[in-house]
């Protein structure tokens, strides 16, 4: 199993997720918040062609990540996954689309996939995040989060790979220029995951099979790469867990989930 980002942050958010087995093989995509242009040409970036993804994943109807969703999938006829409220909250873009309802904790196959998706406190009707397996490895993934839960840490536990939402630092985001209702909301309890945040959720994880952290989500005004890597190294305490940090502009290559 492998992954890749098309880009991470809040001009718009898409994950790659591939297994094989055997002599076949699933591509699916986590989120599309690019036009359907951009998304082409970052996945052409990837060496993949968008008729061959096996289907499209949402995790909540936010802009950023649902932007895109139901225009790629109508022209590229790939069928897409969500849960109710977010169905209920997007619907006015699906004519013309096959869609299958998840729900925290139901696990669904696609291919040579499997996907757990599980509740996070987030300001959206319904959102969800997913751990996929091939049956082998587990890459679990969480960003649009407020704050840290005994449920997600439990999910995540036994993860071979993590990628994390590192959206911001506190003291960068209480000294940014955003308004103070923009401020209450992204520190909020259904805002965004801090650098601190981040730390917490390593340090309480299950984190015996833990090979690759990736710092997700990044704000460009009130984060740095820096800063994200620092949060992630403090939380792994010194454990040979490979670190990286997705961009908005190019995300990250194919890396393999061991």
């Amino acid at each position: 199993m492998k992954f890749a980002s098309l880009g991470s942050g809040s001009e718009g958010n898409a994950l790659l997720i591939t297994a094989a087995s055997g002599t076949t093989s699933t591509t699916v995509m986590l989120d599309c918040g690019f036009t359907i242009r951009e998304t082409e040409r970052r996945l052409e970036r990837l060496g993949v062609q968008a008729g061959s993804l096996s289907g499209v994943i949402v995790t909540h109807e936010h802009s950023d990540h649902v932007g895109g969703v139901f225009k790629f999938a109508r022209r590229h006829r790939i069928p897409v996954w969500l849960s109710y409220g977010t169905y209920q909250a997007a619907r006015r873009d699906a004519d013309g689309v096959e869609v299958s309802l998840c729900r925290d904790g139901e696990a669904f196959s696609i291919g040579d996939l499997l996907l757990l998706p599980y509740t996070v406190p987030h300001d959206a009707r319904e959102p969800l995040q997913y751990v996929a397996s091939d049956g082998a490895r587990r890459l679990g993934v969480l960003t649009d989060a407020g704050h840290v839960t005994p449920y997600l840490v439990e999910t995540l536990g036994g993860c071979d790979a993590l990628l994390l939402e590192c959206n911001h630092d506190l003291e960068m985001l209480a000294n940014s220029t955003y308004p103070p209702s923009l401020r209450r909301r992204i520190g909020g309890k259904f805002g965004h995951l801090s650098n601190a945040s981040s730390t917490d959720i390593l340090r309480s994880l299950d984190k015996s099979r833990l090979k690759t952290v990736i710092g997700a989500h990044l704000s460009k005004q009130n984060n740095t790469p820096q800063l994200a890597q620092a949060a992630l190294e403090e939380g792994i305490g010194g454990m040979a867990i490979a670190l990286r940090i997705a961009c908005q502009e190019e995300g990250f290559g194919w890396t393999d989930v061991i």
